[in-house]
């Protein structure tokens, strides 16, 4: 049985440094600040949480890209999650799963991007409950995803934004833990995109 998961996404930004400074001559003036080339490299992610009841959902999705042109990106992206799932009466099943994903960006106008991502992902499902010592086997299974999407930036600052994107899966593998055609949905912030 699939589970529907209710994931509540927190960005985290990771800095790079725009300026340079040069330095101060023998007359004692002041430093001079001078702009550099902004980067073509981009970071950010996300990370997502979900405690309802018996069941506890967290991630991190840290990404890195870099800008080819100006409407398109290339880049990587890795998962990783934690689940704790007490919502059965033989006892908790713990989960690690973790994957890795490569994408594409492209931007058609500023402030929108059409997206495909193809992700492989481990998850850790459980097979049969050992009663003797009272913990769960599990197995472990790779799944692949074609994710096909767009979303939306919004500068926050002179070199940081933040994104809302949706995503569907068209492999649709037996093994996905998604329902078929639920839309993926991510928030997130970048520095440098």
């Amino acid at each position: 049985m699939k589970n529907i998961i209710l994931v509540m996404i927190f960005p985290f930004l990771v800095a790079s440094p725009q300026t340079s400074y040069s330095d101060t001559n023998i007359s004692n003036q002041p430093k001079e600040v001078q702009q550099s080339e902004p980067s073509k490299w981009y970071y950010g992610g996300t990370v997502g949480f979900n405690f309802w009841g018996d069941y506890f959902y967290l991630s991190v999705n840290p990404l890195v890209g870099y800008q080819v042109s100006p409407k398109f990106s290339v880049g990587g992206k890795v998962h990783y999650s934690y689940i704790n799932d007490s919502r059965s009466e033989l006892g908790d099943f713990t989960s690690h799963n973790y994957g890795a994903s490569i994408f594409t960006r492209y931007r058609p106008i500023y402030q929108a991007y059409l997206h495909a991502e193809f992700a492989y992902a481990s998850y850790e499902n459980p097979t049969s409950f050992n009663i003797s010592t009272k913990s769960w086997g599990s197995e472990r299974t790779w799944v692949p995803f074609l994710l096909l999407g767009g979303g939306f930036v919004q500068n926050i600052g002179p070199n940081a934004s933040v994104y809302a994107e949706v995503l569907f899966d068209v492999i649709q593998d037996e093994n996905s833990p998604y329902e078929d055609w639920d839309p993926i949905i991510s928030v997130g912030a970048g520095i440098g995109f």
